[in-house]
């Protein structure tokens, strides 16, 4: 039975509080808990965006976002692989009516990581195609049950559905920031992929068209990944802010004993993070809803497409500026490993600095535009 945006978000903020708890296991064990996993199959999330003839909820990009922003509140590791774990389920419904029953067909939803590479060889052969090679930053592979593997760039670029059992996974996630993600490499050899299960890349990143009715499904694979991972980092600001806010009305200074919440700069510091992190959901809600708007009319020219990266670019710059002017403020001991601050402030640089909403390209490509010159990133 299909579940409304709020029966889902309820379900979700009542394992808040035990995704934050596990935070810190997850980033050591450097992937997103199998109970954390299985707590959100219950609360049947992942099916969000799956249409309803597979037996999924079919709801909007503000059902996702809402999902998103309340995991990445307690977790943006878990709050990432969650939101890729139902949007990779929208970019399935791109490929071929065939490829679609026989993912949903034991359950209403998949758990698949897709990351476009330029690296990986194709080889045509009889009845689809043979690929090798090796796709980095495959965010939630350590829990997956099918992969995208996704040749980027060249004539030959094509996306391919392929089972996690025909894959290897090379474990080589040290990182700093967003550790818990379990962005692993994953390795393909010699793999046969029949031609069904495969997509012209330019369709996969390109097509407004789609066999459901449903406007949410007409929408090109980037101005999706916008709306997608926005939630990560709103969900992400609001929690530093609430932790900065708390940290602020406990502390006294070490030296002279005041308390923080009494000193005016305390007021105007908690007062800009509050502003800029309800000035980021305000931009992302609106980014929102003029992306399901153009759904419905199908307008999404390069004027509309620059435009969409402008804005998702602007609000991750926003929350790492905000993420970092709090941490700069909050004081020595909100840099231990115990104090999830810190966490934030590690997990928001670092996917700040995503290829597909870097800030410095975002601008460029729209100035570009602008002055009437020809697109100079393929990422738009």
């Amino acid at each position: 039975m299909s579940a409304t945006k709020e029966q889902l978000v309820e379900r979700v903020e009542a394992l808040l509080p035990a995704i934050a708890a596990r935070a810190r296991e997850s980033e050591m064990q450097r992937h997103p808990l199998t109970e954390t996993i299985n707590d959100l199959i219950e609360a049947e999330i992942f099916q969000t965006l799956v249409p309803k003839v597979f037996g999924g909820h079919e709801l909007n990009l503000d059902a996702h976002a809402a999902i998103v922003r309340a995991i990445s509140s307690a977790d943006m590791s878990t709050g990432w692989v969650s939101a890729f774990y139902i949007g990779h389920n929208w970019m399935l419904t791109k490929f071929s009516e065939q490829v679609q029953r026989e993912v949903f067909a034991e359950r209403p939803f998949g758990l698949i990581p897709i990351q476009p590479t330029p690296a990986i060889e194709i080889k045509p052969v009889t009845g689809g195609y043979e690929i090798s090679g090796r796709s980095n930053f495959s965010s939630g592979i350590m829990n997956a049950d099918w992969v995208i593997v996704t040749k980027a760039g060249g004539s030959d670029a094509r996306a391919f559905v392929v089972p996690i059992a025909d894959c290897q996974v090379d474990d080589v996630w040290f990182m700093s920031g967003m550790a818990g993600t379990g962005s692993n490499d994953v390795i393909v050899e010699n793999l046969f992929v029949p031609e069904y299960r495969t997509l012209p890349a330019a369709a996969l990143f390109n097509s407004v068209e789609t066999m459901h009715s449903n406007p949410v499904y007409a929408i090109p694979l980037l101005p999706f990944i916008y709306c997608e991972v926005m939630g990560v980092y709103c969900g992400g600001l609001a929690a530093a802010t609430a932790a900065f806010d708390g940290h602020l009305q406990a502390k006294n200074m070490t030296w002279g004993g005041d308390a923080l919440a009494g000193k005016q700069a305390t007021h105007i510091n908690l007062g800009e993070a509050y502003a800029r992190s309800r000035a980021a959901e305000m931009l992302y809600e609106r980014l929102i809803a003029d992306t399901m708007g153009l759904a419905r009319t199908g307008d999404f020219s390069a004027d509309v497409r620059v435009d969409l990266k402008l804005r998702a670019g602007y609000i991750a710059d926003l929350c790492r500026s905000a993420v970092n002017d709090i941490m700069a403020r909050a004081g020595t001991r909100n840099f231990a490993l115990d104090v999830p601050l810190q966490r934030f402030f590690r997990d928001m640089n670092t996917l700040a600095s995503h290829a597909f909403i870097d800030w410095d390209v975002s601008r460029e490509l729209y100035g570009r535009h602008r002055l009437g010159m020809e697109p100079n990133n393929p990422l738009v």
